[in-house]
Formats: C-alpha cells, sequence, structure tokens
C-alpha cells in the first residue's frame, strides 16, 4: 500500500484528537501536562509538522528540479491549499466575534504574512500553525535543494535550526510562567521549524532503507507508551521546554517515522474513514472551533426561546463533533477540491507539469 495512505491515517487521527482536546477543555476545563490530552493537546500539532515535512519530502524531492515554473508550480499549489480555507475561516471567525478587526491584522491574515511578520495575530483558534506552515513552504525547495547539492550546507542548517529548538526550550521559554504567558515565543515558527526540518529527514534518510514491520511496531508502540507515560506534571510550559520538549519530540519522531515505513494492509471499513478522516483533516481542524462556537450560540438560542432549561454538556460536545466531522467531509469534497484542482488546472497549463 501506498505510505501516503499510512501518513493519511496518522494526520486524520491528529486533528481528530486535536478537536477532541479543544472541545472537552472548553467544556470541562484544562487538562494538566501529566495527562494525555494535556500532552498531546500541545504535541497534535508538532506531528501535524513532522507529517507535513514528510508528505511534502515524499511528493516534491524527486519532482523539483528548481526551473521558475517549477517553484512556481509549487507554490501556486500550495496557495490553492492553503489559502480558501484559510480565508472562509477567518471571515466567519470575525462574523462570530462580532469585532471590527484592525484592517492591517486582517491583511496579514488575509495574505498569509502574519506568519511570517505577526505569527499570534490571528482570527481563528489554530490558525497560527497555518502561519507557520506558510513560512515553513518557503524552506522546502533550500532544503531540497542543501540536501541534494551542497550536502554540508545541509548539515549546517539542520544543526542551525535544532539549536534554535534547543534555544527557545531550555532558554527563550520560562519555565517559571505559564505557556499562555509567553504564547508569542513559543508558536514563533523559529520555534517550530524543527519539527518541519524533522520531517523531511525521516525522508531523506528513510526513504530507501528497508526495515522489518515487527521492529516498526515495537517502535510504534514504545513511542505511544512513552508518550503517554512520560513523568511531568503543571502547566502546560513543563512539556515544551528543557529535555522533557527533547524527550517529548523524540516520541512524535519515533511514532511518525513508524506509522511512515510500517508496511500495514487494514480492512476496507477501517482504511476508508482513516482515509476521508485524514483528507478532511484540513478542514477539521480549521472548522471545529467555529462549529463549537456556533453550537453553543444555537443551543443558547433555542434554551431561551422554547426549553428554558440547561442542555447537558455532553450533548453540546457530541453534536460538535458530529456535526464538525460531517461539515469538514462537505467542506474538503465541495470547497477544498474545487480549489485543489483549479489551482492543478493553472498550474499544467502554465508549467506543462502533470
Amino acid at each position: 500500500m501506498d505510505r501516503i495512505y499510512n501518513l493519511d491515517y496518522l494526520r486524520g487521527l491528529a486533528a481528530f484528537g486535536i478537536m477532541i482536546y479543544h472541545y472537552l477543555t472548553w467544556t470541562y476545563g484544562k487538562y494538566s501536562a501529566e495527562s494525555f490530552l494535556g500532552k498531546f493537546g500541545i504535541y497534535g500539532v508538532s506531528i501535524f509538522y513532522i507529517l507535513s515535512g514528510l508528505t511534502l519530502y515524499y511528493v516534491y524531492y524527486n519532482r523539483m528540479s528548481f526551473t521558475r515554473d517549477d517553484i512556481f508550480s509549487f507554490f501556486r499549489k500550495r496557495i490553492f491549499r492553503i489559502f480558501p480555507l484559510l480565508w472562509l475561516v477567518t471571515i466567519l471567525a470575525i462574523v462570530l466575534s462580532r469585532n471590527i478587526p484592525n484592517f492591517y491584522d486582517l491583511f496579514l491574515n488575509l495574505s498569509g504574512l502574519f506568519g511570517f511578520l505577526k505569527w499570534d495575530t490571528y482570527f481563528s483558534t489554530g490558525a497560527w500553525s497555518i502561519g507557520n506552515e506558510l513560512v515553513f513552504y518557503t524552506f522546502l525547495p533550500i532544503f531540497i535543494l542543501l540536501s541534494k547539492s551542497y550536502k554540508s550546507m545541509m548539515i549546517v542548517l539542520s544543526i542551525s535550526i535544532f539549536s534554535l529548538y534547543v534555544y527557545f526550550a531550555f532558554f527563550l521559554l520560562n519555565e517559571e510562567l505559564p505557556l499562555r504567558e509567553q504564547w508569542k515565543n513559543y508558536v514563533n515558527p523559529l520555534n517550530q521549524i524543527f519539527l518541519f526540518l524533522i520531517g523531511f529527514l525521516i525522508g531523506l534518510f528513510l526513504d530507501k532503507v528497508k526495515l522489518n514491520n515487527t521492529l516498526l511496531s515495537i517502535g510504534l508502540v514504545a513511542s505511544i507508551l512513552i508518550f503517554i507515560l512520560y513523568p511531568v506534571s503543571g502547566d502546560s510550559i513543563n512539556i515544551v521546554t528543557g529535555f522533557n520538549r527533547l524527550g517529548l519530540t523524540a516520541c512524535c519522531l519515533l511514532m511518525c517515522a513508524s506509522i511512515y515505513k510500517l508496511a500495514i494492509e487494514l480492512p476496507s471499513f477501517i482504511h476508508k474513514p482513516l482515509v476521508i478522516i485524514g483528507e478532511t483533516s484540513y478542514s477539521i481542524y480549521l472548522l471545529h472551533p467555529l462549529v463549537y462556537s456556533g453550537v453553543g450560540i444555537i443551543i443558547t438560542l433555542i434554551n431561551a426561546k422554547f426549553f428554558k432549561i440547561e442542555v447537558p454538556t455532553f450533548i453540546k460536545v457530541s453534536l460538535s463533533i458530529a456535526i464538525t466531522l460531517l461539515l469538514s467531509y462537505f467542506v474538503y469534497r465541495y470547497y477544498e477540491r474545487y480549489f485543489l484542482r483549479f489551482g492543478r488546472q493553472k498550474t499544467t497549463h502554465k508549467t506543462s507539469i502533470k
């Protein structure tokens, strides 16, 4: 089976897990760092970044020839992949907030420049990571070029990016302050790009390597168990600083690498739903905060007008999950895919790449 399916499985599960984490947190309160959800709420996005670097390696490493048209093709496809849904979610978030946004901030978000200039300024929960992704895309052609033709420079760049990761984890982020008070530093793309690089390097070093399925299964199970049982407590800052940051990142690396190389053939009734969730993961990730807000507004209005009773919180959570999954499927199929096809058609016309 194509390894891209394995990445889809993990991407979909990560998006679903982040959605569950947010819904439970917003409904019942924050989870501490020692809980699985407390750790996954942070590292679910880290897994996304690793998968992004790995997927783009898989798709583009042997394709990209560094002609002007080739580079144009890559960025055009990325634009049509990211921006249509980002624009929709940004506008809906502003409408739901009922606040008139700062024009400059709105421009940065709609143009994608917020990831480069004001990475902590965004209108919908989770959109900061999309700004980070846009920054990472500018590095991909550099990673491919250096790893193909200037290996020593690639080693220097990789060490530099890892040094930044260490700098943020050990020096810039303060263990004595809650993560929310240091959010701007945490979501800085320079603090996250090492994760994207990890994904790229997994592809680079393991692409042609044959590994035993039993060994990969042990690695996958071990990474999950270590992640769950990793001894840490207190505020979320404790899982993104010091050696805890390096240890939990290593778990994510091992998990993604094991999934990527594992030769699995799942039954159709498991494979198809996982692929669908993987394909709709971008919609699930960006739409779920808006769905939760919308369901809350609707329940409040219905209660006020008809029932005069408090709807149990589990009903709100269950409705939000069901609506998010259903809506994300239709948004992916009839909105995202339209722009993906349009982007491919335009790119093919311009560059003659099929």
